[in-house]
């Protein structure tokens, strides 16, 4: 049986893509073996949203190629659709496909296999206005499945390439999004992240559809018990959605809304489209429909021309905003993009020493936040043992909030919701305690002498 190996660099959605580029080859009868053993073929997912995510990729190609110089070497993603020619400088690389057209793989392959020539398959991804229906059916290891619902972006920020390496906005076919979600509330999954590249500005190429409308779709979705969307700029939270966030009871309390500065001036030549006001009066309004939601954000530190002033101001915009965690970014110098042509580029002392910071004060915020739930019972998904330890009688999970429960249960509970009461609030993670079992049958409450006696060992 023929085998082919995988390797994924950068984000959430390229690990969607490999997923969907498995499912191809598994429909061609190969098997699937660690990227580190001897394989036919190779497949390498790559990353260009900065430099070093060029120079890893750079390094997993030559490691596949050494590993079995015989096998046929892919690369595709991102660096592979900005750099071609560089990708096909590499000795042993024998096909170049980007991020789109990677439902031909297969045919290619094929032809290498018979002609061992190499082939560059990239074409110009600016063209491109229909989205890749790519379907992944299943996730082996996961008890949440993601669903892409769009690809590209049109917001051109100062520091970012992904527009050049993903293309424009496009939005995948309503129909083909619900009959997805069907199928995996049918392969057991009961949450479903919508996730893309610039996912909440889904239906913004469509006529008569939009995010909103699609969110009240996936709603009516039979059996299917959460919604999150893995992250929304704050200018796409229209009234509509705002109105869905408030009367669904299948979206998550769970938004991540990108801020990526705190100082108006910052935002400006990041050339992001919104104010710190504009931030603020969203975020509050968030806040108003969906009590004790969980907002998250990511933040870029030592962006060219930040001063101390700036950084300050930004400082305290954060933390009045309360974000229940930051992802904190120092900014980094992407070739061709225009922030890396700015003057004023921050000294990296001061960058790493504002990282730090702002890090200090995300686990502040986090705790506080989680502290807010000590005593109150969330739904929980359980998704794997405690850590990876088999046998410790400890399963985790996140609720629908997104804070990540430790709590002592049974491996056949992963992936049913349970009833947790939060004992124990933490940075990274909460713990609690079982309220209710679920069931084949619904859910069965555990006698109150039993919810008891643990609740009094958790303490202990």
């Amino acid at each position: 049986m023929a085998t082919v190996a995988f390797h994924t660099l950068g984000c959430k959605v390229n690990f969607y893509d490999t997923e969907a580029i498995w499912q191809l080859f598994k429909q061609e009868g190969y098997e699937q073996v660690d990227f580190e053993s001897t394989a036919d073929v190779y497949v390498i997912n790559t990353c260009t949203v900065t430099n070093t995510g060029d120079k890893k990729s750079r390094q997993m190609i030559r490691r596949a190629v050494r590993r079995n110089p015989e096998a046929i070497v892919a690369v595709t993603g991102c660096y592979a659709q900005t750099s071609p020619a560089e990708i096909l400088a590499i000795p042993g690389v024998d096909l170049v496909i980007g991020t789109q057209d990677r439902d031909k793989i297969m045919t290619l392959v094929k032809q290498i296999e018979t002609e061992r020539q190499p082939i560059n398959a990239v074409r110009n991804i600016m063209k491109t206005r229909a989205f890749e229906e790519l379907d992944v059916p299943d996730f082996a290891d996961r008890t949440r499945a993601f669903l892409k619902i769009q690809e590209g972006c049109n917001n051109f920020c100062t520091f970012c390439i992904i527009p050049w390496s993903r293309g424009l906005m496009r939005s995948r076919d309503p129909q083909s999004v619900i009959s997805q979600a069907k199928m995996l509330v049918e392969s057991g999954f009961q949450e479903i992240v919508l996730t893309g590249i610039h996912t909440g500005g889904y239906g913004e190429d469509m006529e008569d559809y939009s995010l909103a409308k699609l969110l009240w779709d996936l709603d009516k979705v039979e059996g299917l018990k959460r919604i999150r969307i893995s992250s929304i700029e704050a200018s796409q939270i229209t009234d509509e959605v705002l109105e869905v966030l408030q009367k669904s009871g299948k979206i998550a309390r769970h938004l991540h809304i990108p801020l990526q500065a705190g100082s108006d001036e910052v935002l400006k030549r990041m050339r992001r489209k919104y104010t710190t006001a504009e931030f603020a009066s969203k975020i509050e309004h968030i806040h108003r429909i969906m009590p004790g939601v969980a907002i998250t954000t990511d933040v870029i530190v030592g962006f060219p021309g930040e001063t101390e002033e700036m950084f300050r101001e930004g400082y305290a915009f954060m933390e009045r905003m309360g974000f229940s965690e930051m992802h904190v970014f120092p900014y980094s110098k992407r070739t061709g993009t225009p922030a890396a042509r700015m003057e004023d580029q921050v000294d990296e002392e001061i960058k790493n020493a504002r990282v730090h910071e702002l890090i200090d004060l995300s686990e502040r915020m986090q705790l506080a936040y989680a502290e807010r739930f000590v005593g109150e019972v969330l739904e929980v998904i359980p998704e794997r043992d405690y850590k990876g330890q088999p046998g410790s009688g400890l399963i985790m999970g996140y609720s629908d909030n997104y804070l990540q429960l430790v709590f002592e249960g049974s491996e056949e509970w992963i992936g049913r919701v349970c009833r947790v009461r939060v004992t124990e609030a933490g940075v990274n993670e909460c713990r609690g305690t079982l309220v209710e079992v679920p069931s084949e049958a619904g859910v069965v409450t555990l006698p109150k002498r039993q919810a008891a006696q643990q609740a009094a060992k958790a303490i202990v």
